[in-house]
């Protein structure tokens, strides 16, 4: 059973940053792929950014790249996503995503079987 918790959400101006966090329950962590996506009234769910269980390998949606970044702390069983020149269209709930079998970077293809509840990211203009 591997459980999600996000925080890290918030208001901010455009050409802010934020940095989403995500606590993992569960033994081993190390060996989840982790991921990101978000999701925008009205509109699909979009992949954001994914990690692998060691953190070697990373994956992020084009329109985030440059300017979102993902990382973990496997001792503190967390993935965070640095998110920084926000624009108005990064306005979405975002969603912590993980696996624990057969991925090893969580992409939009990809996707893992467990999911946070979600944290509110507004970006004003």
């Amino acid at each position: 059973q591997v459980q999600l918790v996000e925080s890290g959400g918030g208001l901010v101006q455009a050409g802010g940053s934020l940095r989403l966090s995500c606590a993992a329950s569960g033994r081993p962590f190390s060996t989840y792929a982790m991921g990101w996506f978000r999701q925008a009234p009205g509109k699909e769910r979009e992949f954001v950014a994914g990690i692998s269980w060691n953190g070697y390998s990373t994956a992020y949606a084009d329109s985030v790249k440059g300017r979102f970044t993902i990382s973990r702390d496997n001792a503190k069983n967390t993935v965070y996503l640095q998110m920084n020149s926000l624009k108005p269209d990064d306005t979405a709930v975002y969603y912590c995503n993980a696996d624990d079998d057969t991925i090893v970077v969580v992409t939009a293809n990809a996707v893992g079987d467990y999911w946070g509840q979600g944290t509110q990211v507004t970006v004003s203009s």
